[in-house]
């Protein structure tokens, strides 16, 4: 958890998670860019990407070390 590929990923995921926090508020609001809640969508992505971090965070102990995932990884 203390390397710099961790919080690549991890930040990465975070990132993913805030669009998708925001693109979520805009589809329960009926989209329309000129009256779009901004606000709200801008505190559903931090929120995403907050839960994200601290998911990152708790799992990785699960995986592969120095890794956010909580799934290990197999050769095939």
């Amino acid at each position: 958890m203390l390397t710099k590929n961790f919080w690549k990923q991890a930040g990465e995921r975070a990132l993913k998670s805030a669009a998708q926090a925001a693109v979520g508020t805009f589809i329960l609001d009926g989209f329309n860019a000129l009256n779009a809640d901004w606000k709200l969508a801008g505190g559903a992505a931090l929120g995403g990407a907050i839960l994200s971090v601290l998911t990152s965070i708790i799992t990785s102990s699960g995986g592969e070390p120095n890794d956010p995932s909580a799934v290990r990884k197999t050769d095939q």
